[in-house]
């Protein structure tokens, strides 16, 4: 995989994602920068998303918690790594196909910092798009402990190299 295309002489264009062909089983992607969560970041994803659990935004409520203290929205976390893996595993992706397997064997608090990676587990080339393939992943998000706070499993049609959007764009 090239990080870059050169567009002209002495001019390059940077490239985010893979294509089928680069993905292969048993690699590990681990996804830089880490996200340290704001208390911020928290209250306005239950807002948005109309969570109304008050262990997320109400310190009050939460301090008699056996946790003590706000949880971080278990979907901000799935989305998080997600949104983290893009560049590396799915930004030249055609479609999300599924998901399984949401864990969160550990909660994620407000100042915390999420880190993720990504494993290939497999890959096929797709019997109904011959200029794409299928690719089943595992991601990780750990927290600043190395503590694994959630992993999912989730399967995305990826184009084959020649057919991504980005090269039919000479984006």
């Amino acid at each position: 995989m090239q990080n870059f295309k050169k567009v002209s002489e002495k001019v390059y264009r940077e490239r985010f994602g893979r294509c089928y062909e680069d993905f292969e089983v048993g690699d590990i992607y681990q996804h830089r920068p880490g996200r340290t969560i704001t208390e911020t970041d928290n209250t306005w994803f239950t807002l948005l998303t109309m969570n109304t659990h008050p262990i997320h935004f109400d310190k009050e409520y939460a301090k008699h918690s056996e946790f003590e203290r706000c949880l971080v929205a278990s979907p901000f976390t799935v989305a998080l790594i997600a949104g983290m893996s893009v560049s590396d595993v799915s930004q030249k992706g055609i479609a999300n196909l599924g998901w399984k397997e949401i864990r969160l064997p550990a909660p994620l608090f407000v100042g915390d910092t999420l880190y993720a990676e990504t494993e290939v587990l497999s890959k096929r080339e797709s019997k109904s798009r011959p200029e794409a393939g299928i690719v089943e992943v595992k991601s990780i998000g750990k927290n600043q402990d190395d503590v694994i706070v959630c992993d999912f499993e989730r399967t995305i049609l990826i184009p084959k190299e020649g057919y991504s959007v980005e090269e039919k764009a000479n984006y």
